[in-house]
């Protein structure tokens, strides 16, 4: 035996694996600290919960949102309705909470956008731009104010919704991580291998989770979704891991099998792995920054599955070695021959249906209602922000709300779109510094003279040319001090703040009454011009009638630019809202669609021209798992059933790049099996030795996909499980019941469309005694074609493929047969 060890050391590979075997405390510190940091570092990762923030650089909202931060204050505000109160209690706590330290105003009349059937709605304004961190200490100051009160709330301030969503995530994944281990529990061999892939699969997930905040932020659907999909996604290559251990400990010592299993894995599931990374890739080139964002955070899980595997498992597998012989148990997954038997039975009844099932799924899933926003769909659960937000909407109207963005400096300009606006058939409410209402019927912009001034305030003529007068002076405008000040005239909010930064500055001095009346103002005007006018741009707030999506929202979207561009320049105009944003992103999704759909294929494709040397396998079993994505998107055309958009491209993604392993796995099968044996043995076999990876793999995934879809309140994150869950189950049905007979009809095509890589066949000859392990094409005492592990004692003049041959000492050995199997490799 040491001698053996020191001829399987010649090898780099296994030379790496010794060390990575040898040196498992190392590793084991290594990852205790990971672990240990990680478990810091996940309170450092920023998670960005809305959707706009990913939208591409160049869209409107983009645009108009940064243009909006840079140029205007928006401040904190919150919607309480209170329930079975009269309008006498609604007033009494509308005083109560204006008297609040930080809070600005408290909207409530008796009208019916705030007084309802026995309801009453209050809009509360924070003195503080909704990003000071004093607004939330006001947010809670209202909250304890209304605990008495059968109150709802409704805001944007905090991360209320985040919180909601990770508390739904945590229960999901310990309902997941139940039924994984009730699944490795029906599908291993050993109890003792259970807690081996957990604690290999823990440590990556917790390591994911530890790293998230080098990416800086990642958005809520990432952080939300990966954990569970990293398990469902990578589960596979410690399985395979374990698989490859067990096979090589019936040979040989515990050290050993670990070592020699560990060499043998490693090309094996980085293959494995590449497919799901194919998948996964497209997403990076989604327009639409979310895909990217998940698409990093995926495949870094993915990465990190792989060094854990890697890295800690073979550790871990020494340290349960023992313990895995004491606990063998009964395999409790079935042969299931008769599958096999049903493929060759029906090959030229199901391969045809198929392609026929295919094509239509193809051509109804292009009627799959995706819609862009949150308001057409329903969550399986109603989280209670979503409930408070559902009852205000009930009782009391929600206009859709539209920022219109132009530039500043002409108030009558603006004055003339304001009206224009509001004759609209779609718009309710314009709201605007041009029609906002100040004193004596005037609005903020009006332009008074010096007599309507004086009438206004009710000071004295000469008292208001004098502030005219210096006001004109301030402006320049020397030519009205010394023609008169009769007719010039000044727009209120102007001649305000010009007043009041003259008091301010000791330069003006005004009775008490006149400054109580001037603070008033000046507080009110200048909330307001913060909100709507900028240094260089001013907004108005239009409310429309329409719903956040539908088509004529969309239309209306365009009718405001054109109503706009009869007053202001095209380019510089930007309309910012729900409905703005859910129109950008009807425009990413056409590209995105099509760029996804097309990296996914040719990545997967690239990667099995290589697996399998054949043009004619890649595209059969690319065409099998397309043909899943189209069914799968088939169901909520014919249900008529919403679907976030966002479910479509990151399931299809996932679809392809993970979901085709099974299908790799019963070809790669078929393949070797078909080598030595005729289409029904090869098929039959192939199907009783692939189904318990599929279905280990498949139900994780299709159950992990299904409970996020059914347990999640977020309408992105049930898409996406939704349409997960489905897809695989699909993809598994398919695969067993459909992928055979394709391959047995579509044999030949394979056959003949194979290619070999244009290498030199290098022949090896030996005599002796010596151990073969690998796919030999020549002689061995006779000709050999096939996947051989064997002791040979002779002549052996042979290619060998995938694997090695090993001289040994004549001593050690006295085997003169060769044992061969179809089995191993397979």
């Amino acid at each position: 035996m040491e001698k053996k060890q020191g001829n399987a050391g010649g090898s780099v590979m296994l030379k790496i694996c010794a060390f990575i075997v040898d040196k498992r405390n190392l590793f084991f510190l290594i990852y205790a600290i990971l672990c240990i940091f990680s478990v810091i570092s996940r309170g450092w990762v920023s998670v960005e919960n809305d959707l706009a923030y990913y939208l591409p650089s160049d869209s409107e909202t983009r645009q108009g949102l940064d243009l909006m931060q840079e140029q205007f204050t928006t401040y904190g505000t919150v919607k309480v309705m209170v329930a079975n109160i009269s309008y006498d209690q609604a007033l009494m706590i509308k005083e109560d909470i204006e008297a609040m330290d930080g809070v600005f105003s408290c909207e409530a009349d008796d009208s019916s956008d705030h007084y309802a059937n026995g309801s009453a709605l209050f809009n509360i304004t924070f003195d503080y731009d909704e990003k000071d961190e004093q607004c939330l200490v006001c947010l809670e100051q209202v909250r304890a104010y209304f605990d008495k009160y059968d109150s709802y709330e409704s805001t944007t301030l905090g991360d209320i919704q985040s919180e909601l969503i990770g508390k739904e995530m945590d229960v999901i994944s310990v309902i997941v991580v139940v039924i994984v281990i009730a699944v490795l529990l029906l599908t291993s061999q050993a109890y003792a291998e259970v807690p081996i892939l957990l604690l290999t699969f823990g440590s990556a997930a917790l390591v994911q989770m530890g790293t998230n905040f080098l990416l800086g932020t990642i958005s809520f659907v990432s952080n939300s979704v990966t954990i569970v999909l990293q398990l469902a996604l990578s589960v596979d290559y410690a399985v395979i891991l374990l698989n490859r251990y067990k096979e090589e400990r019936a040979k040989m010592e515990a050290r050993e099998a670990a070592i020699v299993s560990l060499s043998k894995a490693i090309p094996e599931i980085s293959g494995s792995s590449l497919t799901t990374m194919g998948g996964l890739i497209a997403m990076l080139f989604m327009q639409f920054g979310i895909g990217k964002d998940l698409g990093i955070v995926l495949i870094k899980a993915i990465i990190l599955s792989l060094l854990s595997v890697f890295l800690l498992m073979p550790g871990i597998i020494m340290l349960f070695s023992g313990l895995m012989e004491k606990t063998k148990h009964k395999n409790f997954i079935p042969q299931i021959p008769f599958v096999g038997k049903f493929a060759y039975a029906s090959r030229y009844i199901i391969a045809p249906a198929f392609v026929v099932i295919i094509i239509a799924a193809q051509r109804i899933s292009n009627g799959t209602p995706y819609v862009f926003g949150y308001s057409r769909i329903t969550p399986p659960i109603i989280n209670e922000v979503q409930k408070a937000e559902n009852l205000q909407k009930e009782n009391f109207a929600s206009d859709n709300m539209l920022a219109l963005v132009f530039p500043s400096g002409d108030y009558e300009k603006e004055k003339r779109l304001i009206e224009e606006l509001e004759n609209n058939q779609h718009v309710s409410k314009v709201t605007g510094l041009a029609n906002a209402q100040a004193l004596g019927g005037y609005t903020l912009t009006d332009r008074l003279s010096p007599r309507q001034f004086s009438e206004l305030l009710d000071v004295d003529y000469e008292v208001a040319e004098l502030v005219y007068a210096a006001y004109a002076v301030n402006d320049s405008d020397y030519a009205k001090v010394v023609n008169g000040l009769a007719n010039y005239k000044v727009p209120l909010i102007d001649m305000f703040l010009f007043i009041y930064q003259e008091v301010s500055e000791g330069y003006v001095t005004l009775d008490d009454s006149l400054m109580d009346k001037l603070e008033d103002a000046n507080r009110m005007m200048n909330f307001a011009k913060a909100q709507l006018q900028g240094e260089d741009y001013s907004r108005i707030l239009v409310y429309s009638t329409l719903p956040q999506e539908s088509d004529e929202t969309f239309a209306f979207i365009e009718e405001l630019h054109d109503i706009t561009e009869k007053y202001y320049d095209k380019d510089k105009i930007y309309v910012v809202g729900e409905s703005v944003s859910q129109l950008d992103l009807k425009k990413c999704f056409s590209r995105d669609n099509m760029v996804t759909g097309v990296i996914s294929i040719l990545a997967v494709l690239v990667v099995l021209l290589f697996t399998f040397k054949s043009a004619g396998m890649p595209v059969l079993l690319i065409a099998v798992i397309q043909g899943c994505i189209w069914i799968n998107f088939s169901f909520p055309a014919l249900q008529h059933d919403n679907l976030f958009f966002l479910g479509y491209l990151i399931v299809s993604s996932i679809q392809m790049g993970a979901n085709i392993d099974y299908a790799i796995v019963i070809a790669g099968r078929y393949t070797e099996l078909r080598s030595t044996r005729g289409k029904r043995e090869a098929i039959i076999e192939t199907m009783n030795l692939s189904f318990p990876t599929i279905i280990t793999s498949g139900t994780m995934l299709a159950v992990a996909g299904t409970l996020i879809g059914s347990m999640t309140s977020d309408c992105a994150i049930y898409g996406i499980g939704k349409c997960l869950g489905r897809g695989t189950i699909i993809s598994i049905i398919v695969t067993m019941f459909v992928l055979p007979q394709i391959l047995l009809v579509g044999d030949k095509v394979i056959e003949l469309t194979a290619f070999v890589m244009n290498m030199p066949i290098q022949t090896r000859q030996l005599s002796g005694v010596m151990r073969i392990d690998g796919f030999v094409r020549g002689r061995i005492e006779g000709t050999v074609n096939g996947v051989v592990h064997a002791t040979v004692k002779g002549n052996v003049s042979a290619f060998i493929d995938n694997g090695d041959v090993e001289q040994l000492e004549d001593s050690e050995q006295n085997v003169d047969q060769i044992t061969m199997t179809g089995e191993e490799g397979v």
